[in-house]
């Protein structure tokens, strides 16, 4: 018997990477998601860390805060999301979705949740 990773059979579980630099707000989207099913398979605090996180983890989504200390989140949506790479990636700021104009969708993120409205159900709806 092997040490390795366990993989859940249950094919209906989306894997999430939480992307944000506040461990208070990356605490509280941990709950909410784990409360409606989701399975967070890692946290981040910055775009470097993020990116390496993406390529290591492979989560279905990842969750990623705007204002990052290093880098922004539409730089680090926008390599996750470059070369074909299926990576699902779904904003989240403090901040109106309206005040980025059209930089969510240039960024090749699926979507912007505000983090005061965020929900498995805002999620799942930009998944579809």
């Amino acid at each position: 018997m092997g040490t390795g990773r366990v993989v859940c059979d249950d094919s209906n579980v989306t894997t999430v990477l939480i992307v944000d630099d506040h461990p208070t707000f990356r605490a509280t989207a941990r709950a909410v998601l784990e409360a409606e099913g989701f399975e967070v398979v890692g946290e981040a605090n910055n775009g470097e860390s993020a990116i390496a996180a993406a390529v290591e983890l492979d989560p279905d989504v990842v969750l990623l805060d705007v204002q990052l200390p290093d880098l922004s989140g539409f730089q680090v949506a926008s390599r996750l999301t470059s070369n074909g790479s299926a990576r699902r990636v779904v904003l989240v700021s403090s901040r109106d979705g309206a005040d980025y104009g059209s930089l969510v969708e240039e960024s090749g993120a699926l979507g912007f949740v505000p983090k005061a409205e965020l929900s498995g159900a805002r999620i799942t709806a930009l998944l579809e």
